[in-house]
């Protein structure tokens, strides 16, 4: 090692701790409240021009949810728990669906449903957020919404016959013919990002709710990636999938390869059988590790079959190696991991950060030019994988003394 683990795990934290409250939160807190209206702005583009009309996406703010409270609970910052309120209250009044159950995928800039498909996508990320604000609050509505959740995701979702969750429905929970998260997705029944972010929210859900039908589920989700998502041959993640589990692509994504493996141990931990995903794990870091590039950050993607390679360093995948680099440290005690993870933090802080305006950039592209094209803050540019990364450094270099 170049440099003492205590020292790295030392400095790591204060960073984290440095970014979180001095960067992250408060770029969220002063810009993305509505001040005209209720909830949050739809978008700030990448010249952190405010889009006040944009549309107002699920993903964002059940992102914008789960990121203040999991923050309060370390931080107990007042201004987070006044954030996370507020995107609670915006979402129990707009995005939920009182007629037909479940939440909008999208929401006009005035509160009005605008795209009203059941993406379980999306589904599981209120689930993650509401449980997030109910361990912070003891708060029941929120337990209670996260629940029935569950169960429309079990009724309508989950595939007996073939195992298996499949990917979106109408409104009223019938058959719908795009079943896509955006353009560029596959229209696959069944997408290992849906599965990887149930089983995110299952094994949140399943710490302050230890139900069986849930542990069941959970667990079963831990099997679908080790039996199924899981490449036997490359233990990277294949991607997408018909009904009957017939692979349908050749993409490989290093961001969720790496997501994927600490994730799989968080479920596996809270299910109480830590051992049983530590070998997937690392091998699925190490298939991640592939993407590493030379000065220490994380490519985007590759698809041999199709002759392309993304070499862009975007946010989310840089803050999930960060979290999966500690962990494969945790599980091997191979300090090379440790190390991974404090250059890759240090990538961050060097080159993604906005140093002006605060956050993160999007991406920084191939050539090393920073990408101010995509959004600051948007339907997808949200505080949650930046943040979670901050709290993950706070308590894996915390618990190693």
């Amino acid at each position: 090692m170049h440099r003492d683990a205590g020292m790295l795990m030392t400095e790591m934290r204060a960073g984290a701790m440095e970014e979180l409250i001095r960067n992250i939160m408060p770029y969220w807190i002063k810009n993305m409240p509505d001040r005209d209206g209720d909830g949050f702005y739809g978008r700030i583009d990448g010249r952190e021009n405010v889009v006040a009309e944009a549309p107002r996406g699920a993903i964002l703010n059940a992102r914008i949810l789960w990121s203040f409270p999991a923050a309060w609970v370390k931080v107990r910052d007042p201004l987070y728990m006044e954030m996370a309120t507020r995107a609670r209250d915006y979402i129990f009044r707009h995005f939920f669906d009182d007629a037909y159950g479940g939440t909008y995928w999208s929401l006009k800039s005035n509160g009005e449903p605008l795209e009203t498909k059941k993406q379980i996508y999306s589904q599981a990320f209120f689930i993650y957020a509401l449980s997030a604000y109910h361990m912070a609050t003891g708060d029941m509505e929120s337990l209670d919404r996260a629940v029935s959740l569950f169960r429309l995701i079990e009724k309508h979702s989950f595939d007996r016959e073939r195992d298996g969750y499949f990917e979106a429905f109408t409104r009223e929970w019938g058959e719908l013919a795009d079943l896509r998260l955006s353009e560029k997705e596959a229209n696959e029944k069944k997408t290992m990002n849906t599965h990887l972010h149930l089983l995110e929210a299952y094994t949140s859900l399943y710490k302050i709710w230890p139900d069986g039908e849930l542990r069941r589920q959970l667990s079963g989700l831990v099997r679908i990636f080790t039996e199924r998502i899981v490449d036997p041959a490359t233990s990277h993640l294949n991607l997408f999938f018909d009904e009957e589990w017939n692979c349908r692509s050749t993409i490989v994504s290093y961001g969720h390869d790496i997501e994927a493996s600490w994730l799989l141990c968080e479920a596996a931990e809270a299910l109480g059988e830590a051992e049983s995903t530590k070998g997937v794990a690392l091998k699925i870091a190490s298939a991640a590790h592939e993407g590493l590039a030379e000065d220490g950050s994380l490519w985007y993607e590759r698809d041999d079959a199709a002759g392309h390679f993304d070499r862009d360093r975007h946010w989310w995948v840089q803050s999930e190696g960060v979290v999966g680099f500690l962990n494969a440290w945790q599980l091997s005690g191979d300090e090379s991991w440790l190390e991974l993870a404090a250059g890759l933090f240090e990538y961050i802080r060097t080159r993604l950060v906005d140093p002006e305006n605060g956050e993160w950039f999007w991406s920084i592209r191939a050539d090393g030019t920073v990408n101010r094209d995509d959004d600051k803050a948007g339907f997808w540019k949200c505080p949650y994988h930046n943040s979670r990364m901050c709290l993950e450094m706070l308590a894996r270099c915390s618990e190693q003394f």
